[in-house]
Parts: structure tokens; C-alpha cells; sequence
């Protein structure tokens, strides 16, 4: 994983600390081709990942890099399934019957619609949730993948409810349909990952929120940092400037310090910002063949004597 992904709240109107500004990004990115120069500009500033929802709009962004590949060479996509509210939209403007043809996979409506059919008369959770996983992925064939997220809302539902057999249903089928890594965002990481370990998937990839301030971090700042210590798993951090209640210098001085945290994940709506954020990554979070080759150089030289 690449250490800086770029993040999609700030297209969608998402901001935890002020409604205010959501209303405005909202209102500023209505339109794709806003999206897609802000995007334009992560790309020429060396982003080359995109964390992002399953939103109607990310549709249009990949059918847009889909016929442009010279221009966005190496772009990854981490898509974070599922969007809940296109879902609901969709069931209010189409009705059930349209909004099943909208989002059944492009394997056919028969088979798709049979496999679903099948597993709701048997209650047969790994059909449902398999179906479920090809709708969301339909919008992303040809594109690079490599990272596939089950988005928080239902991480959290499925770990409340117990359900712990849908997390290596989900894990498996990304990994041999789709070959990628399955990933998981949970606003609760100390609770999640024994579950995670318990159901076979090791050593996962799993974003939550983390931030010096413990800014919405079930069960605590200390369980956080004791499950950094402890588990192995590959974090990515996101809320790390805790929605700006925390300065980026020493929000990300202090994220760099914390153990097994491989990638953070931000938001940005103008290229000042990704590249003052990119800047602050490079000198305070260096990679460790950065630092090795920075040490080295510090280092006065040895002559050997003739």
C-alpha cells in the first residue's frame, strides 16, 4: 500500500466538525468535473491511490479514467463498500424491481437474480453477501483494485450482531473473484480484530480512526495504542487531524511514531492542501529506506587507510 491514499469525503459533503463547510463542499462538487480536478490535481502531485465509496458519482470517475489510461498510468482505486443511501435512493426512484436491474452484476440477470433469489429463501448469508459484493464492484471492471474496504456501517453492524462467518465470507470472495485484499473500516479496532484473527484472516488491513486526541475512537486512545502494539495487522489511520482539531504537523509526527500504521488516509479540496500534506509526509513520516539512506548520509565518511 502506498503510504498516503487520498480520501473522497470531501466530495460528498462530509465533514465531522462543521456543517457549515459540508453544505459548501457539497455544493462545490455537484457537478464531476469539479471531482475531477481535484483528483487531476492529487494525481500530478504523486497520489496514486483513491480511497473512495461506491457513490453514483465515482461511477462517472471511473468511466472517465477508464478511456483516459495514458493519462492516470498506475492509479489504483480502494473501493469502500457498501454506499447505504444509493441503495435507499434507488429503491424511491425505481422502485424494487429497478433497483435490482441497476445493480445486479453484468453476469446476467438471471444467474444474478437466482443466486439472490436462492440465497434469501435459504438464508444463506455467504450468496447474499457475494451479490452484494459483485453490484458494488460492477462500476470498477478494468480497473485496478488491488484493495477492496467493507465500509464501517456494516463492519460494526455485522460485529455487534455476532456475525462473524460474513468477515471470511467477504475476505474470501474479494480474493478469488477479484483478486485483491480484503480490507475492513471499524470505528471500534480493539474489538474488531480478535474477531478478524478468530475467523482466519490474518495479518489484515483495517482503517480506523487515529489520532493523538482519541477523536472518535471507541473504547479509548490506550486500547488503540495497545492494539498498534500488539496485534498484527496492517492500520490504515484516518481522522488523523481529527477534522482539524489538530495541527498537520504534529498530527502526523505523532501518527508517524505509532507501531504497524502503514498508510493514512486524507481528504483534500485544493492542491495547496495535497501538497502541503504530501510535503509533511515526506519529511516527518519517511519511508525506511529514506531514513536508512538520510542516516547514512549524516554519517562523516571513513577513509581507509593506504
Amino acid at each position: 500500500m502506498d503510504k498516503l491514499l487520498f480520501g473522497d469525503n470531501q466530495f460528498f459533503g462530509v465533514n465531522h466538525m462543521s456543517e457549515e463547510k459540508a453544505r459548501a463542499q457539497a455544493m462545490r462538487f455537484q457537478h464531476i468535473q469539479a471531482v475531477m480536478d481535484v483528483l487531476d490535481d492529487a494525481y500530478d502531485e504523486g497520489m496514486r491511490t483513491f480511497m473512495c465509496t461506491t457513490h453514483d458519482r465515482i461511477a462517472l470517475v471511473a468511466d472517465h479514467m477508464r478511456v483516459n489510461p495514458t493519462r492516470y498510468s498506475g492509479f489504483k482505486f480502494y473501493p469502500c463498500m457498501p454506499y447505504a443511501h444509493k441503495y435507499a435512493n434507488a429503491v424511491t426512484e425505481d422502485g424494487m424491481i429497478g433497483a435490482l436491474k441497476r445493480f445486479l452484476p453484468n453476469e446476467g440477470l438471471f444467474n444474478a437474480a437466482l443466486r439472490g433469489g436462492m440465497s434469501l429463501a435459504k438464508k444463506d448469508i455467504e450468496g447474499i453477501t457475494t451479490l452484494l459484493v459483485d453490484a458494488e464492484m460492477k462500476m470498477f471492471s478494468g480497473l485496478n483494485t488491488p484493495v477492496i474496504f467493507l465500509q464501517n456501517v456494516v463492519v460494526d453492524l455485522l460485529l455487534g450482531l455476532g456475525f462473524k462467518d460474513a468477515f471470511r465470507i467477504f475476505a474470501d470472495h474479494v480474493r478469488h473473484r477479484y483478486l485483491a485484499e480484503p480490507g475492513f473500516i471499524t470505528m471500534n479496532l480493539p474489538r474488531l480484530l480478535p474477531v478478524l484473527q478468530e475467523m482466519g484472516i490474518d495479518n489484515p488491513i483495517v482503517c480506523a480512526n487515529i489520532n493523538k486526541l482519541g477523536f472518535r475512537m471507541s473504547g479509548g486512545l490506550e486500547a488503540y495504542q495497545q492494539t498498534l502494539r500488539d496485534q498484527p495487522f496492517r492500520a490504515v489511520a484516518m481522522s488523523v487531524f481529527a477534522s482539524g482539531a489538530i495541527a498537520p504537523d504534529e498530527a502526523i509526527e505523532w501518527v508517524s511514531q505509532q507501531p504497524n500504521i502503514q498508510s493514512m488516509v486524507f481528504g483534500a479540496s485544493s492542491r495547496s492542501n495535497i501538497s502541503s500534506t504530501r510535503n509533511l509526509v515526506e519529511r516527518l513520516w519517511p519511508s525506511p529506506a529514506t531514513s536508512v539512506a538520510a542516516d547514512m548520509s549524516s554519517r562523516p565518511m571513513l577513509v581507509r587507510p593506504s
